[in-house]
């Protein structure tokens, strides 16, 4: 089978579940070829894997003069392919463009990925997988529910990390919509103890919370900053820790600075499983999750998780932690409260993280998964 991925620019997640794919199909005797932003080549290595790799600017704004020429660009790349499997709402939109442009264009014989001849849409399958949903409004929702429609009406499976964007595409008129099967790699035994990770970030003996993400609206981190505030009657302030970087940090550090808030913002850092190790739980305040890399992780490292009741994060997270609805500060302060301070909580919660650690889906999992939406 002949295989081609369109995906737009990603620091994480997706650009993994891509190179697992790459990666299992490779392996299983399939030609695969990625089309995507050279930067996310440079930090997934889908070429390392296997397939071969053809930079397109798939942008994450809107940019008509841009857009238009990545619409033709993937079109013409993909012309050869069994399969376009594009991850994200705007690559899946620009694949589909693509193909109503080609409708009554000259048929011609099929080739191998990357090659110009053909003509796409004749047996070929789209498959869009939507790894996020819209969590801003404005002229960004007006936008993004353009792109919606054109998924749903141009993808021939939609593939959705949570009931809730699966339920969204088939309003819209999508004529398969099934669950995306995201996996997560095996997580690294950490580096250093509990106790010297403790040290480095000045915790003290004041219990350790962990929050993993990208400092932007979505991950809700004002809610966070709202119950770091406390107060903390009964018990040692607990000390948050936030890593990962984003456009907010100057915003966030501010206000952590003018409020003297209990909170440190690490940013990047590549010692995640020394984190979980040393944390008591992982806090996720988001306004949206699909199936969140994160989760997965701490999960496996055997760290309970405070997470919102959003997207998929109830599958994934199971018995394994304490949900709170978005947005509800007192309420996740209070569940903060119940981990640290109830007998027994923090040790039930985390032997239940280490079972569903233990039951995450594997790399071949995840590509059966991808197969099943593909043509025999």
């Amino acid at each position: 089978m002949r295989v081609a991925f369109v995906l737009g620019t990603t620091s994480g997640g997706t650009g993994r579940h891509v190179r697992t794919l790459v990666e299992g199909l490779v392996r299983r005797g399939h030609q695969v070829l990625v089309v995507g932003p050279g930067s996310v080549e440079e930090l997934i290595g889908f070429a390392g894997a296997g397939a071969r790799f053809v930079a397109v600017a798939v942008s994450d704004r809107p940019n008509p003069g841009r857009d238009l020429r990545a619409v033709l660009a993937i079109r013409r790349l993909t012309r050869g392919a069994d399969v376009v499997h594009a991850h994200g709402l705007r690559a899946g939109a620009l694949v589909a463009l693509g193909r109503r442009l080609g409708r009554g264009g000259p048929a011609g014989a099929r080739s191998q990925p990357g090659r110009t001849r053909g003509r796409p849409g004749r047996g070929q399958r789209l498959v869009v997988t939507l790894h996020n949903a819209l969590t801003a409004g404005g002229f960004v929702g007006v936008v993004y529910g353009v792109l919606e429609r054109i998924v749903a009406r141009g993808a021939d499976r939609v593939l959705v990390v949570s009931p809730d964007l699966g339920e969204r595409m088939a309003a819209l008129g999508a004529r398969e919509v099934t669950g995306a099967l995201v996996g997560a790699p095996a997580l690294p035994p950490a580096k250093r103890t509990p106790q010297e990770v403790r040290d480095e970030l000045g915790a003290g003996d004041r219990p350790l919370l962990v929050t993993l993400a990208r400092l932007a609206q979505q991950k809700g981190l004002e809610t966070l900053l709202d119950a770091a505030a406390g107060p903390w009657e009964g018990h040692a302030e607990p000390l948050f820790v936030i890593a990962g970087d984003g456009p907010l940090r100057g915003a966030l550090q501010a206000r952590i600075d003018a409020e003297g808030l209990p909170v440190r913002l690490l940013g990047y850092r590549d010692d995640v499983p020394d984190l979980l190790g040393a944390a008591e739980a992982l806090v996720m305040p988001s306004r949206w999750e699909g199936q969140p890399l994160t989760l997965r992780e701490a999960l496996m490292a055997g760290t309970p998780a405070i997470a919102t009741d959003v997207g998929g994060i109830s599958e994934i997270l199971g018995d394994a932690g304490i949900l709170v609805r978005y947005g509800d500060v007192a309420g996740l302060r209070e569940a903060v409260r119940e981990l640290l301070v109830t007998p027994g909580t923090a040790e039930r919660l985390a032997a239940a993280a280490a079972r569903r650690g233990r039951e995450m889906p594997g790399d071949d999992d995840v590509v059966e998964g991808a197969l099943a939406a593909y043509p025999r």
